[in-house]
């Protein structure tokens, strides 16, 4: 008897916990209230990430280069390393969501232009975390799919790192299978 309430006390434990874990992956995510875009342009190195299919094939030195259009939209060009040491590159475009909505809430295109009507060609890009100066960003999806933390600098110091998995585990990421990204620059 007594073990009977024991293991069906651990089964309610683990029950509630995976109940709490699709809890937080349902709720929108919190994002960054207000991003100054021309200051979040230009070159950002990727530090980690969750494993997706479109970067499979990315052996290292992940970068993401947005610059800022008079359109207001933003031109994305990233580029990785394969393990032959040849070079991928996808350009694509990101447009903030729109009307009430924080601008660090953006959908992203790699598709080409004539499909942009298709609404499933966009990606979320939201951003979760920013410091102020703009140095350090954790970046991901409602979805909880995707998650990227980028950083100014190929090297990102351990603590600024451990704040970001932090926040990405506050916010419903499955955290622990983040994979560094290899960034052999300076």
């Amino acid at each position: 008897m007594k073990k009977t309430m024991i293991v069906a006390a651990a089964c309610l434990a683990i029950l509630s916990a995976a109940g709490e874990a699709g809890a937080l992956a349902k709720r929108p995510l919190k994002v960054v209230p207000q991003v100054d875009l021309v200051r979040y342009a230009g070159k950002w190195y990727e530090i980690a990430r969750l494993t997706n299919r479109f970067q499979n094939r990315c052996a290292g030195e992940v970068t993401a280069d947005y610059t800022l259009q008079p359109s207001g939209r933003i031109s994305v060009l990233n580029r990785c390393k394969r393990a032959d040491g040849g070079q991928i590159q996808a350009e694509g475009v990101a447009r903030v969501v729109g009307e009430g909505q924080p601008n660090s809430i953006l959908k992203v295109r790699f598709a080409p232009a004539f499909l942009s009507f298709i609404p499933q060609v966009w990606g979320d890009y939201q951003i979760i975390a920013l410091s102020p100066d703009y140095t350090h960003a954790l970046v991901g999806d409602p979805g909880r799919e995707y998650l990227w933390i980028l950083s100014r600098s190929p090297r990102m110091d351990d603590a600024a790192y451990d704040r970001l998995v932090e926040e990405a585990r506050a916010q419903g990421f499955e955290a622990g299978k983040l994979v560094k990204t290899r960034q052999d620059g300076p």
